[in-house]
């Protein structure tokens, strides 16, 4: 009989270190604590999102920040896309932090519904601080940093972009929603992009202004992508 399953994960050239809680027999599971690696030994990290997003001064295409709940924290990342023409027969596709898999879907989704011809395009994503998340709440940033890259065109430096997105190019709602936001909003982020249904469901005042969005469309039109 197990009472507690706990992983420490991290890359092993970046100082970040997260304690994974994956099964207690007595409370919540999936629940997280980030810690850095210093020489003295590992050290908490109270504020994990102010951390990641510490360096983050410029908006270059292909850059994003993506809202993610860890447990019942929300944790928001910096999400990297690069694209660039393949001197290959097949392009690639490299995905660090988060499943191959999802982003081939997504690359997809942006060939057949946008028609962003990725056919002979490499890509490359990066989640910042070598953290692995594995949610569909980035969805809608990898679309959105993929584009960006392909178009050469910045996103605003204060946009955070949360959702889902379908195989027709919807968008669709996520979990703690409000968490998510509260978090964006405590860091200085003025423009929320997410799901229009989820934005229907919101009660609270809040000083970001909200864009709700039914499909990658929308999402893409408002940053000027397309």
């Amino acid at each position: 009989m197990v009472d507690t399953v706990l992983y420490l994960e991290g890359e092993r050239y970046f100082s970040y270190r997260i304690l994974r809680g994956v099964k207690n027999r007595f409370g919540s599971t999936n629940e997280i604590g980030m810690f850095e690696m210093q020489d003295k030994g590992m050290t908490e990290i109270q504020n994990p999102s102010s951390v990641l997003l510490g360096e983050r001064e410029e908006n270059p295409p292909g850059s994003i920040v993506v809202a993610s709940i860890e447990g019942t924290r929300p944790i928001l990342v910096e999400l990297q896309a690069l694209t660039s023409q393949t001197i290959f027969g097949f392009p690639r596709r490299t995905a660090n932090g988060i499943d191959y898999n999802r982003l081939t879907l997504l690359i997809a989704v942006l060939e057949k519904i946008v028609g962003m011809p990725f056919g002979n395009q490499d890509v490359y994503l990066n989640i910042v601080g070598g953290i692995k998340i594995n949610e569909p709440a980035l969805d809608l940033g990898i679309i959105l940093a993929s584009a960006s890259s392909y178009k050469n065109i910045s996103i605003p430096l204060e946009t955070i972009a949360i959702g889902e997105v379908g195989l027709t190019g919807e968008v669709r709602s996520v979990n703690m929603i409000e968490k998510r936001i509260k978090e964006a909003e405590k860091l200085g982020f003025k423009t929320c992009i997410i799901p229009e249904s989820n934005k229907k469901q919101l009660k609270g005042k809040y000083t970001a202004t909200i864009i709700g969005v039914k499909n990658i469309y929308e999402a893409m039109k408002y940053l000027k992508l397309r």
